[in-house]
């Protein structure tokens, strides 16, 4: 029978019930499609008076408030343990995959997210930018896996390092660190050697990204306590890229072309916007930019199609950097550049 709700003079409201107030914990698990559905079935007990309505009503709304909380929590509970996932391998052959296998095997249930595999080959300053792009935007306890790494197989160390943002990191020390350390600095570091943390005895001299770091990074994200990973090291010892900051002279602003973004061609420089709007440049404004030898006027702008097709552009990219590019086209190509290549930026004449 259908609820049936009478009033009268409202002062008296009728529900019949059958056995929605003998539901007890059993409601958790009912949404308010099915707790309507059950309200509709009752036909029994009759609630009488606006009082115990009112009782009834305030009891079945802290019942629900206190059911989401619960749903939402063991939500949370099952987000699998998370990878993220970072080489210059390509995706050519099978290497990407035999390391997500390696990985797999360990823990099942790990999400794996692929960060890129189009590094640079042997590019261990794009392996730090792009390390530096992505980590803010992960949660404390993400595990990235990253193997850039042209010297394995030699006396660098493998390594399991953990940020004071709380995440870790498994790669070679080669200088990969550099920058995070730099903006979140390091709360600690451990070489890897505890054997069990890795595949087979017979470790490959050229492999290391299937036999070493997956699986240790496997380990990590299922929960294992990273301290057996192997013996701490120390964080100020850890190898460094020696980068070359941008600086001001009494002409202008002195950089470095550093890479190229993606397939676009657009350059990367080492200036950051704040230091180049220090040169008194406002957008719309055409920008002396001289290039090895060869000097460009650029007018700075906010995005690619400010200026006409086949243009070039100054502007401050998503990561906070200045860069070059050509709108719908790439200005390494169209002016011969190939990183690194010093840049110079004169000041605005006033």
């Amino acid at each position: 029978m259908a609820p049936k709700i009478e009033i009268n003079n409202g002062a008296e409201a009728v529900w019949q019930s059958r056995r929605f107030c003998f539901l007890g914990p059993s409601i958790y698990n009912l949404g308010f499609t099915q707790i309507h559905k059950e309200a509709s079935a009752m036909s029994h007990s009759y609630f009488r008076g606006r009082g115990r309505l009112f009782v009834f009503a305030s009891a079945l709304l802290i019942m629900i408030s206190a059911a989401f909380p619960v749903q939402a929590q063991e939500t949370r509970a099952k987000t699998p343990p998370t990878v993220v996932f970072m080489t210059d391998f390509g995706t050519v052959d099978d290497s990407v995959a035999i390391c997500r296998g390696a990985m797999y095997s360990i823990e099942p249930g790990l999400r794996i997210v692929d960060l890129t595999h189009q590094v640079t080959p042997f590019s261990i300053l794009d392996g730090a930018r792009f390390l530096y792009g992505a980590t803010p935007y992960y949660p404390a306890g993400t595990v990235f896996v990253v193997v850039v790494d042209p010297g394995v197989g030699s006396a660098r160390k493998a390594v399991v390092v953990k940020s004071k943002r709380g995440q870790y990191f498994v790669l070679p020390d080669n200088g990969l660190m550099t920058l995070v350390q730099d903006r979140d600095g390091l709360e600690a570091a451990r070489e890897i050697t505890n054997p069990k943390w890795m595949i087979g005895s017979a470790l490959s001299s050229t492999f290391h990204g299937r036999d070493i770091f997956s699986p240790v990074g496997a380990h990590l994200a299922r929960g294992e306590d990273w301290t057996q990973v192997g013996n701490p090291l120390d964080v100020s010892q850890l190898v460094r890229l020696d980068l070359a900051a941008s600086k001001f002279d009494g002409r202008g602003l002195h950089g470095e072309v550093i890479a190229t973004d993606g397939p676009f061609g657009n350059l990367v420089t080492n200036i950051s916007g704040e230091d180049f709007l220090k040169l008194g440049y406002a957008r719309g404004q055409n920008v002396p930019v001289t290039l090895g030898t060869n000097e460009v006027n650029i007018p700075f702008v906010r995005t690619f199609s400010d200026v006409p097709l086949g243009k070039p552009l100054l502007y401050i990219d998503s990561r906070g950097h200045l860069g070059l590019a050509v709108n719908q086209g790439s200005f390494a190509a169209t002016y011969g550049i190939k990183p690194p290549a010093a840049i110079f930026l004169a000041r605005a004449k006033q």
